[in-house]
């Protein structure tokens, strides 16, 4: 009766312009910074461990920028599951690399899509399944509630659930041995066993092998999408680029590095990337 509950205000709710609710989002990041100490000293020790060389006045210059934005992706990710698949194509104004996917297609090999916890991560699968079908990886909310609400609002035509376990990896690599594409968080932290540490930021951070192993055994083309959210909720432009040659969990981070260091404000500093793994 709650998850019930709870869907139809979501669905009401983030029917809301995309200004307003990146409004609300940022005024939302400010409250949560000021009152969520946890939320304040996570994000700070991030920021501050990422950009140690940066002065105290551009630090806290980026954070007050961060906090802003992490509000934003609070507010529009409900909003991007509940709205039909034609409206969140229309928030995409321009698409940068298309070309990549076209030649990957070409190879029949599969496409390994790593769209790391950067701007707008859920438009991209959205934006690449208006045209083909994607099977992404993700891992269920322990609250039974939030579960249901996630999966029921990431369905779409196109777009395959493969949760993070035995059976959802045999699901990706299915998807890889038709052709078809397949979405990872390439920076979320996999259970112990399933990872090792690799250097981020300076910094040892527990890294999946999951996609070095897809990447060797299917061939597949393993390309990087970000979802870059445009100022005053105009909507989001996606970046699609080649990882490069280097697919080992170093390779992956430095890559990923890279992009987080073109857009700082737009990552997820209050995610725990540095954490320990669960067993």
């Amino acid at each position: 009766m709650l998850s019930r509950l709870l869907l139809s205000f979501i669905a009401i709710f983030f029917k809301l312009p995309l200004f307003m609710l990146h409004g609300l989002g940022g005024l939302f990041g400010r409250i949560a910074y000021q009152f969520d100490h946890r939320f304040k000293e996570r994000i700070d020790a991030n920021v501050k461990r990422a950009f140690a060389s940066l002065d105290r006045n551009d630090l806290k210059k980026l954070t007050s920028l961060a906090i802003r934005e992490i509000g934003k992706c609070l507010m529009e990710a409900p909003a991007i599951w509940f709205n039909t698949p034609q409206k969140n194509f229309r928030w995409v104004k321009q698409c940068y690399g298309w070309n990549y996917v076209e030649a990957a297609l070409k190879k029949k090999k599969g496409i390994i899509f790593l769209t790391p916890h950067l701007g707008c991560f859920e438009i991209t699968a959205q934006y690449y399944a208006h045209f083909y079908p994607i099977t992404v990886l993700f891992k269920r909310p322990k609250q039974k509630w939030l579960a249901n609400i996630v999966i029921s609002g990431r369905r779409h035509s196109h777009i395959h659930l493969a949760e993070a376990n035995i059976q959802g990896v045999k699901q990706l690599m299915q998807a890889l041995k038709k052709g078809e594409a397949i979405g990872i968080l390439p920076d979320q932290v996999p259970n112990e066993g399933q990872g090792v540490w690799a250097q981020f930021f300076n910094t040892p951070a527990y890294t999946m092998t999951l996609v070095s192993k897809l990447a060797e055994s299917s061939k597949a083309t393993v390309l990087i999408g970000f979802g870059h959210r445009l100022s005053k909720g105009q909507g989001y432009e996606v970046f699609i680029e080649p990882l490069g040659s280097d697919h080992s969990p170093q390779g992956i981070n430095d890559q990923l590095e890279l992009l987080i260091r073109k857009h700082p404000s737009q990552y997820l500093w209050n995610y725990q990337r540095f954490k320990k793994p669960n067993k």
